[in-house]
């Protein structure tokens, strides 16, 4: 599925998503050593995608952008967002990363914001109607995800087992397996989704 990142994001410096992403891509996998075949195979996604990527000519699906960032041992955000020192940070609306797979229609809203030393993403997500993430691909071990639903009902599959969460629901995992979420209604579902890698080994 190919993804669509929101293009009204500001970016620092003036640089669009789409570039902050090729550039942290690139500084994150040189930092770690790998050349474009190492990460390619880590990742499980082609060189070829990972180099157009890095020069900013394609933007991933969220599936390959959670593989990418699983390989590269950081959190989804802080491959969308360059990091900053602040400890108090407001993220306006119109600065928050969005990605939609045209496909699927599923679209994911960043919040949080990037802090060194942090494993944490916050994010908003939307499903379409009877829509679907497809699978996301296990984290390290001691990455926990947090789900909150603010609407709708959404079946998550963690691994072999599937659960039905409904509107108010919570739910907790460790995300070391396989999981994907869809939503079970007719209109539109929308949850957060905190993903916790501050203990991930």
């Amino acid at each position: 599925m190919r993804t669509i990142v929101g293009r009204e994001q500001a970016a620092a410096g003036g640089r669009s998503q789409i570039e902050i992403l090729a550039e942290e891509v690139r500084r994150r996998r040189k930092e770690r050593g790998l050349s474009l075949e190492q990460l390619g195979t880590l990742a499980g996604v082609s060189r070829s995608m990972i180099s157009k990527i890095e020069r900013a000519e394609a933007v991933p699906s969220t599936t390959v952008l959670s593989r990418l960032a699983e390989a590269l041992g950081v959190t989804f955000s802080r491959l969308m967002t360059p990091a900053v020192e602040r400890e108090v940070l407001l993220i306006p609306a119109s600065r928050q990363p969005v990605l939609r797979d045209e496909a699927s229609g599923f679209l994911r809203r960043c919040l949080s914001p990037v802090l060194p030393g942090r494993g944490i993403d916050w994010v908003l997500n939307t499903l379409p109607p009877n829509g679907s993430t497809g699978e996301f691909v296990a984290h390290r071990r001691g990455v926990s995800e947090y789900i909150f639903v603010l609407k709708g009902r959404l079946r998550a599959t963690v691994g072999e087992r599937s659960i039905v969460v409904e509107e108010g629901d919570s739910l907790y995992f460790e995300a070391d397996a396989g999981h994907a979420f869809a939503n079970l209604g007719s209109e539109s579902c929308q949850y957060f989704l905190v993903i916790d890698a501050s203990r991930a080994r």
